[in-house]
């Protein structure tokens, strides 16, 4: 087995593409051992000692390690977990994967009803242009809200903590929200 590796614009973050599918549906975003619990792979990684973030998306597995550490020491140790795990065809999730796809703080606040369309439109713009461009970067973007005007978003994976996170957002996403819905005035990150 063959798991290709790709630098992302976050350089404490490579992205790991073990060649199969990773998650079914969704995404799922560890930032911590204890949220790691719901995965052996996510505690097998986190287990390093200089992890300190953990990704999966639908082809991908993002890594993240603490500021100072060398991926050139990390990496190694990283495919060897990546590859026993996916070699032994061991289960992404503790339970059913359903159980665990969406973390419950993920939910979104809530929309005024009113807003209804201008809230549908943001969606599609965030699923079909956004997010294909940000999974290829090794992260995902979720939304969160809209409310007088902003857009709340949530960055996981290798855009969170990206240096070049901050121009993503407002000089892409911003912009391109505000292009397709004038109702748009900004963008924050959540």
């Amino acid at each position: 087995m063959l798991i290709e590796t790709e630098a992302t614009p976050n350089p404490a973050t490579l992205k790991f593409l073990p060649g199969r599918t990773v998650m079914d549906a969704g995404t799922r975003d560890f930032a911590s051992p204890e949220e790691a619990e719901a995965s052996p792979l996510a505690i097998a990684l986190f287990g390093l000692g200089d992890v300190t973030g953990v990704f999966f998306g639908r082809d991908f597995i993002s890594v993240t390690v603490a500021p100072g550490v060398d991926w050139r020491d990390v990496k190694p140790d990283v495919l060897a977990i990546l590859l026993d795990h996916f070699s032994a065809n061991m289960p992404l999730f503790l339970g059913s994967a359903a159980d665990f796809s969406v973390p419950p703080e993920s939910a979104d606040f809530g929309d005024n009803p009113e807003d209804a369309e201008i809230v549908a439109q943001i969606r599609e713009l965030i699923d079909t242009r956004v997010r294909p461009a940000v999974a290829n970067d090794g992260g995902d973007i979720i939304y969160r809200g809209f409310d007088q005007g902003k857009v709340y978003l949530q960055m996981q994976g290798a855009c969170s903590g990206c240096p070049s996170s901050t121009a993503t957002l407002k000089n892409g996403i911003e912009q391109l929200l505000k292009y397709y819905v004038p109702e748009v005035t900004e963008v924050r990150a959540v």
